[in-house]
C-alpha cells in the first residue's frame, strides 16, 4: 500500500484498468460512512463535505509533471496537465477539463455559500466537489478551474496504469 495518503486511490486494486483506471459502479460508496473509509479525513472533507484546502498547501498546487488528473473518489479522468497553468490563486488551475466539453466529465452549480456568487464543479459520476470555475482564465477558453488538491490525484504520463 503507498505510503502517501494521496495516492491511495490511484493504486486502490478496486480501480479497474479495463474501466480506464476507474472505480466500478457497482463498488462506489453509497454513504457518507462508505466515503470516509475510502478517504483520508482531508479528501473526505473537500470531496464529500464541499471542504476547501488552504491556497499553497495542496499537493499539486506547483505541480508540473505530465499527466492526467483523476477523481480521488471514483478515478474518472478530469484533466490533463497541458490544460494546467499557474494561476497564482494557491491551487491547482486548468484551462478546461479533460475532453473541452463543460458538462460530459464535470458538472457545474451554482454555489451561494460563503456569501459569494460562485460556480462548484464537481465530478459528474460521483458527484466528488472539485472547486470551482471562473471567468478570469487565461486563452483559449479564458476560465480557470480552481481545483482542490485533495479532490484529485495524478496519474503521471510516464507510469503505466495500476
Amino acid at each position: 500500500m503507498p505510503t502517501d495518503p494521496a495516492d491511495a486511490a490511484s493504486q486502490d486494486p478496486a480501480l479497474d484498468p479495463a474501466l480506464g483506471g476507474r472505480l466500478p459502479d457497482d463498488q462506489l460508496p453509497k454513504n457518507d460512512r462508505e466515503w470516509a473509509k475510502r478517504l483520508t479525513p482531508e479528501q473526505f472533507q473537500v470531496a464529500r463535505k464541499k471542504g476547501t484546502e488552504r491556497a499553497f498547501t495542496g499537493k499539486y498546487w506547483n505541480t508540473k509533471t505530465p499527466g492526467t488528473y483523476r477523481c480521488i473518489c471514483c478515478g474518472e479522468p478530469l484533466f490533463r496537465s497541458g490544460e494546467k497553468f499557474d494561476s497564482g490563486c494557491g491551487w491547482p488551475s486548468f484551462t478546461a477539463p479533460i475532453d473541452g466539453r463543460k458538462g460530459t466529465t464535470i458538472a457545474e452549480h451554482m454555489d451561494t455559500s460563503m456569501f459569494m456568487r460562485r460556480t462548484e464543479v464537481t465530478c459528474r459520476r460521483c458527484g466528488a466537489h472539485l472547486g470551482h470555475v471562473f471567468d478570469d482564465g487565461p486563452p483559449p477558453t479564458g476560465l480557470r478551474y480552481c481545483i482542490n488538491s485533495a479532490s484529485i490525484v495524478l496519474e503521471p504520463a510516464n507510469e503505466p496504469q495500476k
